[in-house]
């Protein structure tokens, strides 16, 4: 068997947490006995300098044929005067919705030996799992826009069938979980968001009646984050809320550099990344934590390539590796601080597979 994968270092510490990860999926590779061929392409910053356009046609075709898509990270200061339609995060937001990725999943869990880090009770934390579903391809983010020197707009637009979709998605992924979504919306206020509300309502009484489904405004599910983030499970929403609610659960596992991300359509090939920025002020220092880098290849594997067993393993290894205190600049004020290399080799040491 051979496995095609892409791979997108894109801009500041993406490259070097890329390496990690991409450096594990061989290690996984080696281990299983398949085999890998791994393409490399720009995207983003990168790309802009190289081609003048965030998304160059030949990334986008060797994404299109790939059995899966790694991405570092993209954007920098670099670009900031750029026009906004080719800034670096117009190329992942083209790559997604040429690609048909509608469903941003946000795993956070916590790690036991990382409970200090976290601003939030501990209590509230203990073997925290809560997943975000965020809806990719509509809303804010791809309606009509413009500006002039007085005055500008975004469009916020969904459909029937785009609800459906996502809200099918978060149903399948509770029937594997706790049977319970928590819908996100502000239908006090938004048509979009009553329309999100009816939807959903109706595709879960009909398909998943089994789900504890419930519907809150998405002031209060900011509240409740922080308040009291055990009593979710799947969270379910469109796309500017979900961007916004999944940064701030993040800071419940302590770190942005702790999470991955997969971004899935219908079919064709998946796109993992971590949930972390580009960090230009740390780019090229090699202290970047690549650990959501490599959790994303975890997810990987689980959900494209369908290898759940090497996921686990994936998953237990930088457990087992956080817990050691092997630990980043950005989890540690000790001077042991290892670097993004010396993190991603003790993973693989630590990485087990049957």
């Amino acid at each position: 068997m051979t496995i095609s994968i892409v791979t997108l270092p894109g801009d500041g510490i993406g490259p070097e947490v890329a390496a990690q990860a991409i450096r594990v999926l061989l290690e996984v590779s080696n281990k299983i006995g398949f085999n890998l061929t791994i393409k490399e392409c720009s995207v983003g910053g990168s790309a802009i300098d190289q081609f003048g356009v965030p998304l160059p046609g030949d990334t986008l075709k060797a994404c299109a044929n790939a059995d899966a898509i790694f991405l570092g990270a993209v954007g920098g200061p670099e670009w900031k005067d750029v026009d906004v339609q080719l800034r670096p995060e117009q190329g992942l937001l083209d790559l997604r919705k040429s690609l048909g990725l509608f469903a941003n999943l946000r795993p956070v869990t916590t790690q036991a030996s990382l409970s200090h880090l976290t601003p939030f009770k501990t209590g509230h934390l203990s073997d925290l799992d809560i997943m975000v579903v965020r809806e990719l391809t509509g809303g804010l983010y791809f309606g009509k826009r413009g500006r002039t020197s007085h005055e500008a707009y975004d469009t916020c637009v969904y459909t029937v069938p785009e609800i459906e979709r996502i809200a099918r998605l978060a149903g399948q992924l509770a029937q594997s979980r706790k049977h319970k979504v928590t819908s996100v919306d502000k239908a006090n206020v938004l048509d979009t968001s009553r329309l999100w509300r009816e939807t959903v309502e109706r595709v879960f009484e009909n398909e998943f009646p089994e789900i504890n489904l419930e519907h809150i405004y998405v002031d209060a599910a900011a509240m409740y984050l922080i308040s009291r983030p055990e009593t979710f499970d799947v969270i379910l929403t469109e796309n500017m809320f979900g961007d916004i609610l999944s940064d701030e659960a993040s800071m419940l596992a302590g770190s942005l550099g702790l999470l991955p991300s997969a971004s899935l359509g219908a079919k064709g090939p998946g796109l993992f990344e971590p949930i972390h920025g580009s960090a230009p002020d740390i780019a090229g220092k090699g202290i970047a934590n690549p650990c959501g880098a490599i959790l994303s290849i975890a997810m990987m594997l689980r959900h494209t390539l369908n290898m759940p067993a090497a996921a686990n393993a994936v998953e237990k290894a930088v457990t087992q590796t956080l817990s050691s205190g092997t630990l980043t600049a950005d989890l540690t004020e000790n001077s042991n601080a290892v670097s993004t290399e010396d993190f991603g080799g003790a993973v693989i040491d630590a990485l087990v597979l049957q």
